[in-house]
């Protein structure tokens, strides 16, 4: 075994495989029984899960093991590589509104398709990238996307993920459902020193973003209409990444009461209740209000890598999160206060957030 980084190590330890004393959760939200599925193995699934679920026409994603030989297997089993299991993740969508040959175009973009090993810093068969397939129309479009991907010449080895039929999916114990959400102090650690973005970015760069599903009813205006409706430093921020000068801002000793929403859409973002002094100039918080409405990407503008954060439903770049946070979560979300809105707990329910006044009260 070659020498590992401190970070990887530490990361072995903290990682994906390591999931065993986890708190059992609730299971995620319904999916309609006609929704379509893939069923797609790329390393971790913690890391497969997330990318996923934020994709528009994707209802939901559920962490699991496939193409083993062993019935009802464990995570302990698999992880210790004995079951012929891979770590996979069964994706649920809506064929109106994705199709399964735009699933794969998402999958290629999670995953080293050159490496039949593994999944960079997890090594075994049980983390082989594998695409399973549950009927010819599958097959058919499986074979012609990966073709297309070697034909690209996007990579110089061969694509080696194999297509296999689906025998049996298990799904994966409860607490690895939504691991990203559940616990993403943990999450992030892991993800950033596994070197799966780090690769990703090399190899796909400006292409490897994938849209996150938009808020119910909103339609993001055009620039030139962003640019009009939003102030010079509003647009900087949100619409070309900008940051704003520190202490200099609207929000960053803002004490008072209410909810963040997103400059652009509206969607809640951040409540009075997670945010803290962090005496870096800019707001903080300990976590999201809506989680779901704060997607992350990776941010390499100053060298190394960073946590960016966006609004889901308006793809507003917000700032960045880092772990470095109170006790309460171990997370510091820095925000810019000229991507956000602040709306006053007197205000929230004639401004139509009334349905959060409880949770910005703490009952």
């Amino acid at each position: 075994m070659k020498s590992l980084p401190v970070l990887t190590l530490a990361v072995l330890l903290l990682g994906c495989a390591r999931g065993d004393a986890a708190e059992s959760h609730g299971a995620s939200a319904p999916i309609p029984s006609d929704a379509a599925v893939a069923t797609l193995a790329g390393g971790c699934f913690w890391c497969m899960e997330a990318p996923f679920e934020k994709v528009e026409g994707v209802y939901g994603a559920v962490s699991g093991y496939a193409g083993g030989n062993v019935e009802n297997p464990t995570y302990h089993d698999v992880g210790r590589g004995i079951t012929g299991h891979t770590e996979t993740v069964q994706v649920f969508f809506d064929p109106a509104r994705i199709s399964y040959d735009e699933i794969l175009e998402v999958f290629w973009r999670q995953i080293d398709p050159t490496d039949a090993d593994g999944q960079f810093v997890d090594r075994g068969n049980q983390y082989r990238p594998e695409i399973f397939v549950s009927s010819p129309e599958q097959r058919a479009i499986a074979e012609r996307s990966r073709q297309a991907l070697a034909d690209s010449g996007r990579f110089k080895k061969a694509i080696v993920v194999p297509i296999t039929d689906l025998d049996v999916f298990y799904s994966a114990e409860d607490y690895h459902q939504d691991f990203y959400k559940k616990d993403p102090a943990r999450y992030h650690s892991y993800r950033n020193g596994s070197g799966r973005d780090q690769f990703l970015e090399r190899a796909w760069g400006k292409d490897r973003t994938v849209k996150p599903a938009p808020a119910t009813g909103f339609k993001k205006p055009s620039a030139e209409e962003l640019r009009e409706q939003l102030t010079p430093m509003q647009f900087r921020v949100t619409q070309q990444e900008g940051t704003e000068p520190p202490f200099n801002n609207e929000y960053h000793d803002n004490k008072r009461a209410g909810i963040y929403v997103d400059i652009v859409s509206g969607e809640v973002l951040f409540s009075s209740r997670d945010k803290f002094d962090s005496g870096t100039g800019w707001p903080s918080f300990t976590r999201p209000l809506l989680a779901e409405n704060v997607s992350t990407d990776v941010d390499y503008k100053l060298g190394a890598p960073r946590t960016e954060i966006r609004s889901t439903g308006a793809d507003s770049h917000l700032g960045h999160v880092f772990e470095d946070g109170p006790d309460r979560t171990g997370l510091r979300y820095c925000v810019n206060s000229a991507a956000l809105r602040f709306i006053p707990l007197e205000q929230m329910e004639s401004a139509g957030y009334g349905k959060f006044v409880a949770s910005v009260q703490g009952k």
